[in-house]
């Protein structure tokens, strides 16, 4: 149906489900079974675990929007995540993104050898380092771009031709960009992930994981993975979830120009080292990141010089919640050190760039010139801590 934005607001509508007598909302389900007529003739549902007809609408939504096979909604993020590695085998190997999220790093370090699945862990912003990496038994690719929190980006076509050469899977997490701006399953990943959670609701009311596969045969096998764990969205959770999808583009879009103004304004900040941004022509692989998505995204990271300043900086903002998470109509200031990225131990985040002066931000839809001031007034009190 046309372009993206008619599909948000119409797509769950379109698949059946709403009431015939003309509701424009989708029913929600609340059932946890389903009447069958006879022995011999079982209808779409049965059992809630199987499958809702809410969350069928939603799941139906998704891979419209990512133009793909098949969509499924998880009870969060990870779920999301954890599913989609849940379809390796003992033996297999994985070469991963280094700049991941922490617990996508948890559950790659901590859970996958327990199964007799192995990693490698690879800066995927160099091609010839990927190919090394791969091994007769290496099954899966993970990326993630941009990735968390330092907006690393990688060449999805690049790492998709390196994978098909390998036999190997491609995933790929597109929670920072979401099917408006990065079409990944166009570029030939295998399957695409979002927490949900973040700019798809985008109202920090509920936690939810999405999952679109590219061909009906990682159809079937996702959808066993999820009916075996029983890890689906819950039926209110997938209504609210379509209901505020309804308005991703016009709030993603909005957080990202702001986006743009800020990060620029804290480039020129002298107490700012560091200002992670695709957005930015400075930032290393901004002409990829141009190429494959058509916006910068509303999250950017900064790096002030150590912990006590970004803890004075983080004290005097008034404006954004100091929280985890990000994509809400909020903004929100992070630290990755402790919050996302908690899980990983400390020489593993100084790798990948996540040092104690390092914040991430999630831009809301909050007033442009009000957060312009709030960032002003917290510098101006951060560099005091530095000149001492």
């Amino acid at each position: 149906m046309g372009h993206i934005e008619t599909a948000l607001v119409h797509g769950a509508i379109r698949e059946g489900y709403a009431d015939k007598k003309g509701a424009v909302n989708v029913p929600m389900y609340l059932s946890s079974t389903f009447h069958q007529e006879s022995m011999d003739e079982f209808g779409e549902f049965d059992y809630a675990r199987s499958g809702n007809p809410t969350r069928a609408a939603l799941e139906r939504a998704i891979a419209e929007l990512e133009g793909g096979d098949r969509g499924f909604a998880f009870a969060t993020g990870m779920a999301a995540v954890s599913a989609c590695f849940m379809l390796l085998s003992k033996g297999d190997h994985v070469v991963i993104t280094e700049d991941v999220y922490g617990g996508t790093y948890r559950f790659v370090t901590k859970v996958l050898p327990r199964f007799g699945i192995t990693h490698t862990f690879v800066d995927f912003t160099d091609l010839a380092a990927i190919e090394a990496a791969i091994t007769a038994n290496t099954k899966l690719i993970y990326m993630e771009t941009p990735s968390n929190p330092t907006l690393g980006i990688t060449d999805i076509a690049a790492v998709v031709d390196i994978a098909q050469k390998a036999n190997a899977w491609t995933f790929l997490d597109n929670t920072f960009m979401t099917p408006i701006h990065q079409r990944s399953l166009d570029l030939g990943v295998d399957i695409v992930i979002h927490s949900a959670t973040k700019f798809l609701s985008g109202h920090s009311d509920i936690v939810a994981g999405l999952a679109v596969t590219k061909d009906a045969a990682l159809s079937d096998q996702l959808y066993f993975i999820q009916n075996s764990f029983g890890n689906s969205l819950g039926v209110q959770d997938s209504y609210t979830l379509i209901q505020n999808m309804k308005t991703t583009a016009v709030r993603f879009n909005e957080s990202a120009r702001v986006a743009g103004v800020l990060a620029q304004f804290l480039q020129e900040q002298p107490l700012v080292e560091q200002v992670y941004y695709p957005g930015l022509a400075s930032h290393p692989g901004a002409d990829i990141h141009a190429k494959q998505s058509t916006s910068a995204g509303a999250v950017f990271s900064f790096r002030l010089p150590n912990y006590e300043i970004a803890k004075t900086f983080v004290g005097a903002m008034q404006i954004p919640v100091f929280a985890v998470s990000l994509g809400g109509v909020e903004s929100i200031l992070s630290y990755p050190a402790k919050m996302s990225h908690a899980a990983m131990e400390p020489e593993e985040r100084m790798k990948r760039g996540i040092t104690d002066g390092l914040l991430r931000f999630s831009v809301g839809l909050e007033n442009e010139q009000d957060l312009l001031a709030d960032f002003k007034q917290a510098l101006e009190k951060a560099a005091l801590v530095k000149t001492v």
